[in-house]
């Protein structure tokens, strides 16, 4: 009698939606919504170059070599990933760990190249008017002739490029903070310091060290308000962000750099 008087107390909360967990749909729901911002990037630069007559093709055999081994780094992560998630189903917290900082680390590897990258297009004269001046360097005049002739390449450029390898920073973030939570914070503010300080003013690591900072004092301020231990579940949801992030690689690199390739 006491049971099927239990069975007729309605629930407290409603079913998830698909029969998953709300962490797990959020997530879905942000990478719809960030598909829309790539689709628009990628639309415009794809808008450009068929559009504009004479596109430009500037990237040479040393950035198509730097750009393949960029590829290779986050299809390595994307396997790492793959098994840090495995090693949380299994409650294998120190391979968990292990595994996201090779994921970390493939990540840190493609944007370190990537960073690299932009500092030697940005030195020999592909830049933005926002972008800081070389001092003292004489630019290529195939770079400039790119600047001034079709402007809109270098805007789509940095643009889409840029906002992928904001996506791939924030999630070494996510996933710094999934594997050390606390202690990761003063790596961050470690990195932030070096970026700023060691690196010239035209460089992409100056300009973009804030990134850290804001990344440094936000997961400060929501590790020490709401600690927790991040369970299967959590590593499973950074895991969707990761192989997103690789995935819209997957279309920048043959668009951006293989198609516009100096061919000689």
């Amino acid at each position: 009698m006491a049971d099927s008087a239990l069975q007729n107390i309605p629930s407290v909360y409603e079913p998830s939606l698909f029969g998953t967990y709300s962490k797990k749909i959020g997530m879905w729901l942000f990478l719809l919504s960030d598909t829309l911002t790539f689709g628009a990037l990628l639309y415009a630069y794809s808008y450009g170059r068929i559009s504009t007559g004479g596109w430009p093709t500037p990237f040479h055999s040393e950035s198509i070599i730097n750009a393949t081994i960029m590829t290779a780094f986050l299809l390595t992560s994307s396997l790492t990933m793959v098994l840090a998630v495995r090693a949380s189903v299994h409650r294998d917290a120190k391979m968990q760990t292990l595994w996201l900082l090779a994921t970390m680390l493939c990540g840190t590897g493609f944007i370190v190249l990537h960073g690299r990258e932009w500092s030697n297009l940005i030195a020999e004269g592909l830049s933005l008017p926002m972008f800081p001046k070389v001092p003292h360097h004489q630019v290529a005049a195939e770079f400039v002739n790119v600047s001034k002739t079709v402007p809109q390449f270098a805007a789509t450029f940095f643009g889409l490029t840029g906002m992928h390898m904001l996506h791939v920073t924030l999630g070494v973030i996510y996933l710094g903070v999934v594997a050390l939570r606390r202690k990761f914070i003063p790596i961050l503010l470690v990195l932030w310091l070096v970026a700023w300080l060691g690196t010239p003013a035209y460089s992409p690591f100056h300009y973009g060290a804030h990134i850290l900072l804001i990344a440094a004092i936000v997961c400060g301020i929501i590790l020490w308000l709401k600690p927790k231990v991040y369970d299967s579940s959590d590593v499973e949801v950074a895991g969707l962000y990761w192989h997103f992030v690789d995935l819209v690689w997957m279309f920048i690199f043959p668009l951006v750099y293989l198609m516009s390739a100096k061919i000689l």
